[in-house]
């Protein structure tokens, strides 16, 4: 997952959170960021635990290629036996978790240093794989829908082991209409890899090729800019490091409108390209269809939010008042609304923060939890090179992994308990569910981490009375707030529109993109923000854009989140009980089913609508504390 930038924080380091013998980290700012050979070994994550050697993954990639063409030899058979069909589904599964491993060992390795050649090979390798095994099972889906639905139910009663492919099967029927035949679909797999090129290409451009200009910090000392330390220079209480690192960013971002302009303008085109081909309506409704989510639940979310600008205008306007500045600009919104000891949290700190704000989940979840902080699950700080942002992934047979570029501050541990909750959730998924349906869907992979940081924050919400450090406390869940409820639908709003222009036949042109963006933050922020010029080129900071339709499920995941935190910490054990086979669920049913039966329904806009109520009561009080 890209930056997670998602979860914006103000930089406050509370009285609660220092604990005697604690050691506090070293801010890092003023020295260069470390190349990876100087981070130490238990700092970083323990690929080895997937493959010992490089060796053992070329051991592994081997038999995949040489075993490949067995697969295809099941091809125009699978009506000839229940056997052979069970065989054949068998054969694919055991090779897809082959190359699961081969995948993500090769990706994560060069996530940590995407300058690395041996590795950039490696996941090139790997990429191209991808494309070789989609291609070898391309003719499974068709095939199977060429067999009457009368002689598939007999196959299922005479093969008990086709019993775990049962909502594999109804899931391909209601799949049907978009499958298309066996040539094509080997076609369209062939050319996943070229499909791909646009998001590549961004991706070698932002982490590998960028640099970002030095600037001066609050001390006056020259350090070197880069993503991993935006954040913090963007929430300094000092309104000159904000504005430097605002523009320092921006502008360098600028300099390649015309690169980031053509990869997004291809990788739309390549969405409207794959929906047209399948039979789709529209993009959006192919993004969706698999995760068997109706189209008017991501429309709900952008009219919902539209008709709630409202209180997140509100709330700005309250900032501007509190800082006391004539003019509100864009990097001030990270601003801290009162000074602030400026104390780093160690690391060692914030997992003992996040394990005490996680102890409503239960002891199974804390022992999960701890278990991953001291077995290396983690890879800890940034170096040169490394990709940005945080994320957690794994491959089953495995435990998940979780990659940060922590930086001593509140965000920072906030992001830490979001990536630990889509971790753990890959770890309960992945023990009680078969490898067919051990991956959650993306709709339900925001819910885990989501309640992680609500329960967090309410956590640390309980733990003091004080005015000043309520303040910033409700300050940065309201931040939380903006980030990942009223920024992500702008999100969504873009690339609905730019999927739509390009389905009529327009071209994104910088320009347009510009604009388009520039309007979108004038409606969400309102009258009592000065919508500066360099923020027009923030799309292309965006990762998430190549993932068409990704990030409304934040927005969703955030509501569901917010009623299960909710749920846990005033309801029954009943509710701890529904939550957690939520998490064992992975995907053996719909989502919208999965989530309903745990006891939230996204198939309604109220849970959306209570948490922008739980928002409003929020800033009722902070703006009762602000006129105190």
């Amino acid at each position: 997952m890209d930056d997670r930038s998602l979860y914006l924080v103000i930089l406050a380091i509370f009285w609660f959170l220092a604990r005697s013998g604690t050691a506090s980290a070293k801010s890092t700012e003023s020295s260069p960021v470390p190349a990876r050979e100087d981070v130490s070994r238990e700092h970083k994550w323990k690929l080895q635990d997937i493959y010992q050697s490089d060796a053992d993954w070329e051991q592994d990639y081997r038999h995949l290629k040489v075993t490949l063409p067995t697969l295809t030899t099941f091809r125009d058979k699978l009506d000839s036996s229940a056997q052979k069909l069970y065989q054949c589904l068998h054969l694919r599964d055991e090779l897809e978790q082959i190359f699961g491993k081969l995948y993500v060992y090769a990706r994560m390795h060069q996530d940590e240093d995407t300058t690395n050649p041996v590795y950039q090979a490696l996941a090139d390798r790997a990429a191209g794989l991808s494309a070789e095994v989609s291609a070898a099972a391309a003719f499974i889906n068709p095939e199977l829908l060429s067999i009457p639905v009368t002689q598939l139910a007999d196959f299922r009663r005479q093969e008990p082991k086709m019993a775990v492919y049962g909502h594999y099967f109804d899931e391909l029927l209601r799949m049907q209409d978009h499958i298309l035949s066996p040539s094509e679909e080997e076609l369209l797999a062939q050319a996943s890899e070229i499909l791909r090129a646009p998001e590549t290409i961004r991706s070698m451009l932002t982490n590998a090729d960028i640099k970002f200009p030095p600037m001066l910090n609050e001390a006056g000392e020259k350090i070197e800019l880069s993503e991993g330390r935006y954040y913090k220079l963007i929430t300094s209480p000092d309104r000159q490091v904000r504005k430097d690192a605002f523009t320092g960013i921006l502008e360098t971002y600028k300099q390649f409108e015309n690169t980031y302009g053509a990869a997004l303008n291809s990788s739309v085109k390549k969405d409207v390209f794959s929906a047209r081909v399948r039979k789709f309506d529209h993009a959006l409704h192919a993004a969706l269809f698999p995760d068997n989510i109706p189209v008017h639940v991501y429309d709900n979310v952008i009219e919902t939010i539209n008709h709630n600008l409202a209180p997140l205008h509100r709330y700005m306007s309250l900032k501007k008042k509190a800082l006391g500045y004539p003019e509100l600009h864009l990097y001030d919104l990270y601003a801290p609304l009162a000074p602030v000891q400026e104390t780093p949290i160690a690391y060692a700190e914030a997992t003992t923060i996040v394990k005490e704000g996680l102890s409503p989940l239960g002891d199974e979840y804390t022992d999960i939890l701890q278990t991953g902080f001291t077995s290396g699950w983690i890879d800890i700080y940034e170096n040169r090179g490394k990709r940005k942002g945080a994320y957690a992934w794994g491959a089953y047979g495995t435990h998940p992994y979780v990659l940060l570029n922590y930086n001593h501050t509140l965000r920072d541990v906030m992001t830490l308990a979001h990536e630990m909750g889509h971790a753990i959730h890959s770890y309960y998924s992945h023990k009680h569910q078969p490898f067919q349906y051990a991956d959650y869907t993306i709709f339900c992979a925001e819910v885990a981490s989501t309640t992680n940081e609500s329960l967090l924050v309410r956590h640390l919400l309980s733990k003091t009375a004080d005015t000043q450090q309520r303040l910033f406390l409700l300050t940065q869940y309201l931040e939380q707030f903006r980030g990942t409820v009223y920024r992500q639908t702008m999100f969504a709003e873009f690339e609905k529109t730019l999927h739509q222009k390009v389905e009529a036949g327009e071209s994104l042109t910088p320009s347009l993109l510009n604009r388009l963006w520039h309007e979108l933050n004038v409606k969400y922020y309102g009258p009592d923000v000065v919508i500066d010029p360099e923020i027009d080129i923030e799309w292309a900071r965006i990762g998430h854009f190549y993932t068409h339709f990704y990030v409304y499920k934040y927005v969703t995941g955030y509501a569901a989140g917010t009623a299960f935190a909710e749920k846990i910490l005033t309801g029954s054990e009943e509710a701890r009980r529904k939550y957690i086979g939520f998490l064992q669920s992975g995907s053996s049913d719909y989502s919208l089913n999965i989530l309903k039966q745990a006891g939230v329904d996204l198939s309604t806009p109220e849970p959306l609508e209570a948490a922008i109520s739980f928002f409003t009561t929020l800033l009722d009080e902070l703006e009762e504390l602000l006129a105190k």
